[in-house]
């Protein structure tokens, strides 16, 4: 008897694999390669919190901790919310800590939104919120922002979206991938169209330490946006803290309890060491941060002079550690652009296709790297340049 071949889900053979992954499965192996893709900060978690860790180690202190997280660091969470943006969340009953902000997406995805639902996504935007919002069983409809405006969303394309169907909407600032972010009269102009077509707005603010020109704006500090905003953040960024896999969640009792339930069948708990060090980080790695937030500001300005005087043209960004250049100027695609530079050059830069549909000028720069690797990566990109020009 020939054996039936088990079938897998529909939606899940339907997504396709992350770009970023797919790609970088090119990079496994290869010598001499300068990475500008994984998005990932190059510097080490700061000696403090990893002491932290080690500390929670040597006492012993490896269970399980309480779905909801640590009351330890949801109070800590509370009150760095409270003295930086004047937002107070109840540490009982409206933060919640993830397994990182990827498992926060995802939660918050099933918990809002059910078969038939709509989710808006601007793009370029992280590969995941899509492929997400369809295994939760909505549909993933696209918001193409333009080049022309810097990749900004503006509220007029948000209102142009909505329809009878439409529940959500994903918002990312600063953006990955191309670091744009909104000041508080913009976002201003955004939430007007936001009340008015009576939005869930799941808020992806993981990069909100990495603020380069203008002070970070939570979403839910303006008015009536509390009650209407899932508030995502995290410790992978800012904090370079990537491994430890901690992030959290803030937002309505009801939404957080909703997403509560879904974790604690699926996740259990975030790693109590991992929590257990992002308690120090809250609590006493502020002069870390500011450092790896002025050494980002500075590879930012280089990097972005650098791609704009070799003709890759691209918006300066606002935060986050990423830049979106076009590639226009090289009379190819992103796929054969990025695996073309990897052969010739090793250098690694993601296709801008993993970020949406439409985006095949375009590829994505992360200047997470010390300032020699992104010297060198520059010249080795002018050097493939010229050599598309005299072919």
């Amino acid at each position: 008897m020939k054996e039936e071949k088990i079938k897998i889900s529909r939606i899940v053979e339907e997504i396709p694999p992350s770009g970023i992954r797919a790609f970088f499965d090119l990079v496994l192996g290869m010598e001499d390669v300068i990475s500008l893709g994984v998005g990932e900060p190059d510097f080490i978690t700061p000696w403090n919190i990893r002491e932290a860790g080690i500390y929670s180690l040597e006492q012993g202190q490896t269970s399980y901790t309480s779905n909801k997280g640590m009351m330890k660091l949801r109070l800590a969470i509370s009150r760095h919310i409270k003295n930086n943006y004047n937002v107070s969340f109840d540490p009982d009953s409206e933060i919640l800590v993830t397994t990182g902000v990827s498992e926060g997406i995802d939660l918050s995805m099933r918990a809002l939104v059910e078969k038939g639902d709509v989710v808006l996504i601007p793009t370029p935007s992280y590969v995941a919120y899509g492929p997400l919002a369809r295994l939760a069983g909505a549909n993933a409809r696209v918001i193409k922002t333009k080049f022309s405006d810097g990749f900004k969303l503006k509220p007029q394309m948000i209102d142009e979206a909505c329809d009878a169907r439409t529940k959500a909407i994903v918002l990312n600032y600063p953006t990955n991938p191309t670091g744009v972010s909104y000041t508080k009269k913009e976002l201003e102009g955004l939430i007007k169209v936001i009340k008015k077509r009576n939005l869930i707005v799941i808020s992806d603010e993981v990069y909100s330490e990495l603020s380069f020109d203008f002070k970070h704006t939570p979403l839910v500090t303006l008015p009536l946006m509390r009650e209407r905003t899932v508030y995502l953040n995290g410790f992978s960024k800012g904090f370079a803290m990537t491994g430890w896999r901690v992030g959290y969640a803030c937002g309505p009792k009801e939404v957080i309890a909703a997403m509560t339930k879904i974790h604690q069948y699926s996740m259990l708990c975030a790693p109590i060491t991992g929590q257990l060090a992002a308690v120090e980080a809250l609590e006493n790695s502020k002069d870390a941060v500011s450092e790896m937030n002025r050494e980002y500001r500075r590879r930012r300005e280089y990097v972005f002079s650098g791609l704009n005087e070799l003709g890759l043209k691209c918006s300066r960004p606002q935060g986050a550690f990423y830049i979106f250049p076009s590639i226009e100027i090289s009379g190819l695609t992103c796929d054969k652009f990025a695996k073309a530079l990897l052969e010739k050059e090793r250098v690694a830069v993601v296709p801008g296709l993993a970020f949406g549909e439409g985006l095949e000028k375009f590829v994505r720069i992360s200047y997470a790297s010390e300032l020699a690797d992104l010297k060198e990566a520059l010249s080795r990109i002018s050097n493939f340049l010229k050599k598309i020009k005299n072919r």
